[in-house]
This record gives structure tokens, C-alpha cells and sequence, in this order.
């Protein structure tokens, strides 16, 4: 199996991965358990932070695509589009084409980003030609005179996000006397500090797919914040039950969506954590066509691959996605390159001993994370909700 996109390394979790903290520990001893997402991000780029809140920016080609809000005949020369950010990339001197009839226009002013109207001139190639309201029109290029002067300069900014480190704790004791008591099925304290910790791992997978960004109380010495998950934080949401039959995709449905969707930005290759339901809709698309390919402990977790000609889908069955009842028709497709963990310098996941009062009899311990999730990009990802069956 060839590297996963995003994650370092080269091979599994064996014996020559070394843990760093508690956290790759368990990621390393159950990958299929119940943090699948956390057994890949712990293979990621994870960085340090040193603020509760954490920024990155995001930057990306702009489509430079227009759509005309009104009907114009061939000789009108001020033409309405809708406004889009769109209009401050047509200066005087560039081309514009109407995709659905070929003509080829060009601006003989700069366009006013506030006005939903650009001035051209029609019809380069001499042929009579009408826009109709909806034509889809693109920039398409520049053409200078000879000696003319440079064009008007364009710029585009990237746009800023920022997401919240969250605390995780979950603590555990054990009274004195049990400490002290021989008990049959071994160490009372050991097997409660397995518990827990596979508890917080579990607390923070969950946190990763259904947290929403906030802040509680902060302008206080103590405010609140909950890191923002995938659900709540990817923008690409495809929801099968405002599909023509509801709740259905179809295997032609699913191969668009594909094309034009999953893998319209980012990496060809991305990982899809889906529910049993969808787990099912997928093999049966499989044994028709795909031929799906079993990905044995690939970095410790399990995938079964799905090749097309738009991508390949790396399709993780989600332990925890069996036990939420919303999340059985799901599929949550990531990109790994463009997502990262982020934990606040110092605190990542750690055992913490000996957290009891002076006069309590007993041992009392905590496991103790402040992390968060981060987006590098959002359109690379996609949720898909709903999808209950193909037929």
C-alpha cells in the first residue's frame, strides 16, 4: 500500500513507530478501535499552539465565472451579471465568453464591483449573438493593443479562519483498600486507567466529527471553548434526502457526485468514513462494478479502496458511527493533506497522577488533552448525509 496522502511515514504502527505521548500510544495499540480519525491524525503534520485560539489562512483561484441576470439582444453593450466577487477581475481590455453561444465579448471599461453591469464590446468574431438570462459568462483572458498602457491591477486576498482548543479530562480512582485488595482478574488501577483513556480518546474522535466552534464566559479568567468538528465545519454538505427520490443516490448519482464534487479540489486520493448503511450501499455499487480492494493495516486502520477515474476513496467503516444512530446513512469524506491537529503547547494528551483531595482515601488520576481540529481548506472535504439506498 503506497503512502496515504498527508501522512508521514511510510508504513504502519509497529514497532519502530515510538509513541511520543498517551495519545499515539493508544492510537498505536487499537488504530480500529474507536479513534480511527485520531489514529490517522496522529500519523499527520500535528502542530503545537500557543493561544486557545488558533487562525490559518485559506487562499484559492478564483472560478472568475459571471451568470447574466437579464436577457440582452446582440447590440446591447451594457450587459447585467450577478455580483460576484467575480466583477473586480474585469478590467477594461479582458475577454469575456458566453459559454452556452460561443460569443466572445470584451470590456471596454473597468468593472464596478457594486454594479451588477459590465460595458463590452459584442461579439468579437462579427457573428450575431443574444445573452439570455442565466448564460453562464467567464473571463477568459486579456487582449492589448499594440503601445497600449498596462491594464488596471486585480488582487485577491485569502480569507481567515480560526478554530478553539478544547479541554478534554477524564478521571478514574481507585479507593485504598481495593488498591490493596488481590483480586483475581489482576490490577483494579491498570485496568481502569485502559478504561479511561480509550473513554478520552473516544471523547475527542466524537468532538472531532460533531463539535461546534464556540466560547463560553470570554472576556472571564476562565471562559469555555469547544473546538468546531467536521459536521459543523466543512462547508460541502450533500444532503440525499432532497434528491429526486429522497434519500436515494443512485450509482450514476454517486459517479457525478464524484466528478464534480468529491474531487473537484484537492487530492486524488481522500478517506471516507462512512456508516453501516452506506457501507452497504457501497459494496453493492462494488460487486457490479468496482471491485473494491482490501487495504490490510494500512497505517493501523483498515480501509477497503475504491478506485475511479476520479479519485480513489480510501472507505473506513467508523466503529463509533454503529453506535450513533444519525450518522448510519452518513459518509464524511476528508483530505488529509489540508487537515491537521492542533494541541496547545504542553498539553497534549498526558496522564496526570495522584489528582485526589488530602483527606480522600484513595488514588485518583485524570487523563488530560486541550486540543482542536484545523481545516487547512474546506471545499477539499464533503459530508454526505442521508443516503439510505441506490435503487
Amino acid at each position: 500500500m503506497p503512502a496515504i496522502l498527508g501522512l508521514r511515514g511510510t508504513g504502519e504502527f509497529d514497532q519502530h513507530f515510538r509513541p511520543q505521548n498517551y495519545r499515539e500510544a493508544f492510537t498505536m495499540l487499537e488504530p480500529n478501535g474507536t479513534a480511527p480519525l485520531n489514529a490517522l491524525l496522529a500519523m499527520t503534520g500535528s502542530e503545537s499552539t500557543d493561544d486557545p485560539q488558533y487562525h490559518n489562512f485559506r487562499d484559492e483561484m478564483p472560478e472568475r465565472r459571471l451568470a447574466a441576470s437579464a436577457a440582452a439582444a446582440a447590440g446591447v453593450t451594457a450587459v447585467s451579471v450577478t455580483i460576484t466577487d467575480t466583477l473586480a477581475f474585469c478590467v477594461k481590455g479582458a475577454l469575456l465568453v458566453n459559454t452556452v453561444t460561443g460569443e466572445v465579448m470584451q470590456l471596454t471599461a473597468d468593472a464596478n464591483p457594486a454594479v451588477g453591469t459590465v460595458n463590452v464590446t459584442r461579439n468579437i468574431s462579427g457573428t450575431n449573438f443574444a445573452i439570455a438570462n442565466g448564460d453562464e459568462i467567464i473571463v477568459a483572458g486579456y487582449a492589448a493593443a499594440e503601445g497600449d498602457k498596462s491594464p488596471s491591477p486585480i488582487s485577491f486576498d485569502p480569507t481567515r479562519v480560526f478554530n478553539y482548543t478544547q479541554i478534554f479530562r477524564t478521571s478514574f480512582a481507585v479507593t485504598e483498600t481495593l488498591k490493596h485488595t488481590r483480586l483475581r482478574l489482576g490490577d483494579k488501577e491498570q485496568e481502569n486507567a485502559a478504561k479511561a483513556l480509550k473513554m478520552h480518546m473516544s471523547d475527542i474522535e466524537r468532538a472531532m466529527f460533531f463539535g461546534k466552534k464556540h466560547i463560553v464566559n470570554p472576556s472571564t479568567a476562565t471562559p469555555t471553548r469547544y473546538t468546531g468538528g467536521l459536521l459543523s465545519s466543512i462547508g460541502t454538505q450533500v444532503d440525499a434526502a432532497t434528491n429526486t427520490v429522497p434519500n436515494r443516490i443512485t450509482e450514476e448519482e454517486f459517479d457525478n457526485l464524484l466528478i464534480k464534487t468529491v474531487f473537484a479540489y484537492g487530492s486524488n486520493q481522500k478517506v471516507a468514513f462512512v456508516g453501516a448503511t452506506v457501507a452497504a450501499q457501497l459494496q453493492a455499487m462494488a460487486k457490479d462494478r468496482w471491485q473494491p480492494e482490501q487495504v490490510s493495516g494500512a497505517y493501523g486502520v483498515k480501509f477497503t479502496k475504491y478506485s475511479t477515474f476520479a479519485g480513489d476513496l480510501l472507505v473506513h467503516l467508523h466503529p463509533q458511527f454503529r453506535q450513533i444512530r444519525e450518522m448510519d446513512d452518513c459518509m464524511v469524506i476528508v483530505d488529509f493533506p489540508y487537515l491537521k491537529y492542533r494541541y496547545m503547547d504542553g498539553r497534549d494528551t498526558q496522564l496526570l497522577k495522584d489528582r485526589q483531595g488530602n483527606d480522600e482515601d484513595l488514588k485518583k488520576h485524570e487523563y488530560l488533552t486541550e486540543c482542536g481540529l484545523e481545516l487547512l481548506q474546506d471545499k477539499v472535504h464533503t459530508v454526505i448525509r442521508n443516503w439510505q439506498k441506490r435503487v
